[in-house]
C-alpha cells in the first residue's frame, strides 16, 4: 500500500483479512512486493483508514508522516524488520482501537426501560512505544436500526476508560434491539469511530 501524496486518501478492507497478515498500520516498512510496502510522504499529512466486519463499521482519522527513526518495541518488533535485511525506519500508526464491557447478562441481553451502564477502554497496538491518552468518549445509541441516534452521558474512570449511561425504552419500542456508536479523541487529536448496527437486545 503507497501514499505518494500528503493528501487526504481513503482505503476501506477487511479488517480481520489484514490482522491476519499481520499488516496493520505499519508506516514507513519497506520490504519486498511479496509482503508489503507502506511509505508515507515526508510532510506530515491527516489521513482516514477504514475497516468493516460483520456489518461493524470503523473509522479511524489520524495524523501521521514518514518516520525517520524506528518506533516499535523489541518484544513486538515491525513485520519488516524479520523480514527484511534493511528495512528502513518503521513504526505503528497511531490508531485507537476500542475494548467494551457491556454488561449484559449471559444471554447478550439488557434490561429494557431503564438506565443501563457500559464501560469503554481505548487502547493501542502493542508495539507503539509511547501511545497518546484517550482524552474524549462520545458514545450514541439507536433503538431503531440506526434511523436516529441518542447521546449518552459519559464519565472518564480511569486511564483511556469512560463509562456511559445508557437510556433504554420499553421492549416493544426497540424490537431490533440497540445499537452503538462510539467515538473516542485521544491528546494527538486522532480519533476513531465505530459503529455497532446491532450491540445487543433487550428484554
Amino acid at each position: 500500500m503507497n501514499a505518494t501524496a500528503p493528501s487526504r486518501w481513503r482505503r476501506t478492507m477487511n479488517l480481520a483479512a489484514l490482522a491476519a497478515l499481520g499488516l496493520l498500520a505499519l508506516a514507513g516498512c519497506m520490504a519486498s512486493a511479496d509482503v508489503v510496502t507502506y511509505d508515507l510522504p515526508a510532510q506530515s499529512a491527516r489521513y482516514s483508514f477504514e475497516a468493516e466486519t460483520n456489518g461493524v463499521k470503523t473509522v479511524w482519522e489520524y495524523t501521521s508522516d514518514r518516520p525517520t527513526t524506528p518506533d516499535a518495541s523489541t518484544s513486538q518488533p515491525c513485520i519488516a524488520d524479520i523480514l527484511v535485511k534493511e528495512p528502513g525506519p518503521c513504526r505503528p500508526e497511531p490508531l485507537i482501537f476500542l475494548r467494551y464491557d457491556l454488561g449484559l447478562d449471559l444471554d447478550n441481553t439488557a434490561r429494557a426501560d431503564g438506565l443501563h451502564l457500559i464501560t469503554v477502554t481505548g487502547y493501542y497496538q502493542e508495539r507503539l512505544s509511547t501511545p497518546p491518552t484517550v482524552i474524549e468518549l462520545r458514545v450514541e445509541a439507536s433503538f431503531d436500526g440506526g434511523k436516529t441516534w441518542q447521546p449518552a452521558i459519559t464519565q472518564a474512570g480511569g486511564q483511556n476508560t469512560f463509562t456511559a449511561q445508557i437510556k433504554h425504552p420499553k421492549r416493544d419500542e426497540a424490537p431490533g434491539g440497540a445499537g452503538l456508536r462510539i467515538t473516542a479523541t485521544d491528546s494527538a487529536g486522532n480519533t476513531v469511530t465505530q459503529t455497532i448496527p446491532k450491540a445487543y437486545q433487550l428484554r
